[in-house]
């Protein structure tokens, strides 16, 4: 089962998140076979973390759970909140398959919370270049569509927000993103 976790820091959690780097990447060391995206969300500065992102596929609802909440900036007060849904992968690859884009283009976390009938639940034409990741956000149980969330390259946050049919939903919500992981 494929899940997105979106963690949101805390204000004045930088220093904070700044100690226990070492400790995220040994904890996500541990899911690297599971994961098929991850990085940080930013401020508009395009430094500043704000928060994570991770979509893995793990065995079921409570290994995402416990994935989620054995963090090390959870367990320490990091994060103000939590987002933590099932997911589907439409384009069936990780962020590691994506073809690389141009230089100048920026990445974008893109997180649409709706409700009702599903929409957005097939992979928009004519992106494929641009999204890293892209799928509908499902219920406990898999059966109901709650939102979109995709993993987009493109120049701006106006761009980003296209990506999903916007008089759809009832929030939609664009993050500067970057690739994460241990730098090389």
């Amino acid at each position: 089962m494929e899940f997105l976790c979106h963690h949101r820091d805390r204000l004045d959690s930088e220093q904070l998140r700044h100690e226990l780097l070492e400790q995220h990447w040994s904890y996500m060391d541990g899911f690297a076979d599971e994961m098929i995206a991850r990085g940080p969300t930013l401020a508009s500065d395009g430094e500043t973390p704000t928060g994570s992102v991770h979509i893995l596929d793990l065995a079921d609802a409570a290994a995402a759970r416990a994935f989620a909440f054995d963090e090390p900036g959870y367990q320490a007060g990091m994060y103000r909140d939590v987002t933590l849904r099932r997911w589907r992968n439409l384009l069936g690859r990780t962020m590691w398959q994506f073809p690389p884009g141009y230089s100048e283009e920026k990445r974008w976390f893109v997180l649409g919370l709706g409700g009702g009938p599903a929409v957005d639940d097939t992979v928009p034409p004519g992106h494929d270049d641009q999204l890293i990741a892209f799928g509908p956000l499902l219920s406990d149980d898999g059966t109901r569509w709650l939102g979109t969330a995709a993993l987009v390259q493109v120049s701006t946050p106006t761009e980003a927000r296209a990506i999903l049919t916007a008089d759809r939903y009832a929030s939609i919500d664009v993050y500067p993103w970057d690739y994460g992981g241990r730098p090389e």
